[in-house]
Parts: C-alpha cells; structure tokens; sequence
C-alpha cells in the first residue's frame, strides 16, 4: 500500500465530515478528484475502506483501523515540523485552529495579529465551522485548537474561557421594536431580516427559527456584519448579530441595537483541545497566548 500525506488527509476528512462531497472541500480538492483518490487507495490495497449509503459515508473496519494511523502519522508530521522549526529558521510551521463565526470575525483578529507578528515562522490555517463541528473535529485531531460556543458537546476536550459572545437584533431607529431593551426571537419571526451570506452563526440561527417550526424571512445576504448595520438602519430589514459588532456600527449608522432574551443568544466561548501534553510547540505557544488574553 502506498498512501501519501494528501491521501490520509483527505480520508480524514471525508471520515470525520461522514461525506466524500466535504470532506473533498476540507482537503482543498474537487469532488471528482477525492472520488477517483479514494476509489485509488482502495483498488490499491486491495481493501474496502468506505461504505457508502444515501446519508453519507462511514468507515469500514478496515476504514478505521486507517484514520487511527492516519491521525497518527499526520500528528507526527506536525510534531516534527514543529520541534525543529524551533531551530531551522527558513522551516514554517502551521496551527490549524477551527473557530465558530463570532470568534473568527470580532475576537480572534486581534489576539492572533500580535502573536502571528511575534512569530514570522507560525501560519495559522484558521477556519469557520459550527461548534458541534468543531468539538467533532478537535477531538478527532483534525484541528489543533478550537472556539467554540458552550452549545457543543465537549465531554472528552480540554476547556479554556475565551469570551462571551451575545446576540442581539439591529433595527432602524424608527422600527416599532426600536424602544425595547430585549425582546424574544418569535417576537422577529414575523418581521423581515437581512442575513449573513453563508456562515456557521447564520445556520445557527436560522435552525433556530426552524425549531420553532417556522423560516426566517430573508429578503438578502450580506457578507459582513457592516452590512447588515447599514441596510437596518435604512428599514429593509432587521439583522442578528454578535452585541460587539452592532457597538461598533452604531458609530457610524443609526440602528437600534435590541438584546435577545433567548438563553441561546447568549453564548460562552471556549478555547478547547484535545490534549495540551499533545500539541505542537507552536500549537501549545499559541493555546497559552489565547488563553492567557481571554476576556
């Protein structure tokens, strides 16, 4: 059998995604080519590793006895490039870290600026997911480092405190839910909204919305919290969004800023990992980073 980094990689992912279509995204491929990669590693080992049914895919026994060394040889890999990056200077080092949209967009920027300033040899392979994601993918050793909202499972991860993330709707100043200090998610679910375009907290709370055996009423998706401010304030619609970002706005648009009362709407969120003792120096240098600047 010969397998290379982009085949255990991209195994992985399908594994740990339950499907070949993001799991192909995850490793950065089209869906043709993970499917012909795949059908390879099979045909060359002679060895059924997928089994693949109408809601998605799952590894055979073989399948999984191959993303324990895969984790393992892909650690490893890390580990080395970590250990001697610490004295190789032209030799980079990556952390990848999976973060829910409120950390990625108005908490990490600027721990991470400092710290990546700080370090010229560490990248950060930072990306967006749902918290339920992200607890499945660091547990799984797919991503080193999490923030995720305390909505997810997290029983077999290490905890940090990173912020508090709270969720509040932006209205025109003029809209009739302007003078309230709160106000209940079904109390907008009759009115219009202007959404985010893609994103996990966008998911997040339109599931919400679907809970309650209802659809939000989305007249457009934008893609920046800015956005969303702007055509508020003007009365297309009304937005939900983290309560930092809508401060921020507020200077310059004239929106009315309305705390939800749902305790969803008011998240914790956390740094986790799998294992301190386990990470890559870089990986560990900048857990403790984000941890020691936590709100």
């Amino acid at each position: 059998m010969r397998f290379d980094l982009t085949d255990l990689r991209l195994f992985l992912a399908v594994v740990d995604a339950g499907s070949i279509t993001h799991g192909a995204t995850e490793g950065g491929l089209s869906l043709p080519a993970a499917s012909e990669r795949l059908r390879d590693m099979e045909a060359t080992g002679e060895v059924i590793l997928l089994i693949r049914g109408r809601r998605g895919i799952a590894p055979t026994e073989a399948g999984e006895m191959l993303a324990h060394h895969a984790r393992t040889i892909l650690h490893q890999m890390s580990q080395m490039r970590g250990d001697i990056g610490q004295y190789a200077k032209g030799l980079r080092a990556s952390v990848r870290i999976f973060a829910n949209t409120a950390a990625i967009t108005e908490s990490l920027p600027e721990r991470l600026g400092p710290w990546m300033a700080a370090h010229p040899q560490i990248d950060v392979d930072l990306k967006e997911r749902e918290s339920s994601d992200i607890a499945r993918s660091v547990g799984a050793g797919f991503a080193e480092i999490g923030v995720l909202s305390s909505a997810a499972e997290t029983d077999n991860l290490v905890l940090r405190p990173f912020a508090i993330d709270r969720l509040v709707c932006v209205a025109s100043s003029n809209h009739p839910l302007a003078g309230n200090g709160q106000v209940r998610f079904t109390d907008l679910l009759g009115d219009q909204f202007i959404g985010m375009a893609g994103g996990a907290l966008q998911k997040h709370i339109e599931s919400r919305a679907f809970r309650l055996g209802t659809k939000m009423k989305i007249r457009t998706r934008l893609r920046s919290f800015r956005g969303i401010c702007r055509m508020a304030g003007a009365g297309a619609g009304i937005g939900i969004i983290p309560e930092s970002a809508a401060k921020r706005c507020r200077r310059s648009t004239r929106i009315a800023i309305i705390r939800l009362r749902d305790d969803w709407a008011s998240r914790r969120l956390s740094l986790c990992v799998r294992d301190e003792n386990d990470l890559t120096p870089p990986a560990k240098a900048l857990f403790k980073h984000l941890s020691d600047t936590a709100e």
